[in-house]
């Protein structure tokens, strides 16, 4: 009939951990969620292509630029000259 009694309350790391696995369960759920949306409006769609197409036209222009660039330097493997003998007097 002596027994103390244990408080209620629970430690703030306890807490935390217990949060932790909560948000651990639920971050998972709600990224699968995500990953399985599709578009819902037409707009969206559209919106979507728009971005398709202009990652695709950036990259077009990306690699042309490394192409050229790769082509003036002689294809990288050798340094670029000036044009002129380094011959000295």
């Amino acid at each position: 009939m002596t027994e103390p009694i244990k408080s209620g309350l629970i430690s703030r790391r306890k807490a935390f951990s217990l949060m932790a696995a909560a948000l651990g369960v639920a971050v998972p759920v709600s990224m699968l969620a995500v990953a399985e949306a599709e578009a819902q409006t037409a707009g969206m769609e559209r919106r979507q292509e728009r971005r398709t197409g202009r990652h695709e036209r950036r990259e077009a222009r990306r690699t042309g630029r490394h192409e050229r660039r790769e082509a003036r330097r002689g294809g990288g493997g050798q340094p670029a000259t000036s044009g002129t003998t380094g011959a000295a007097k």
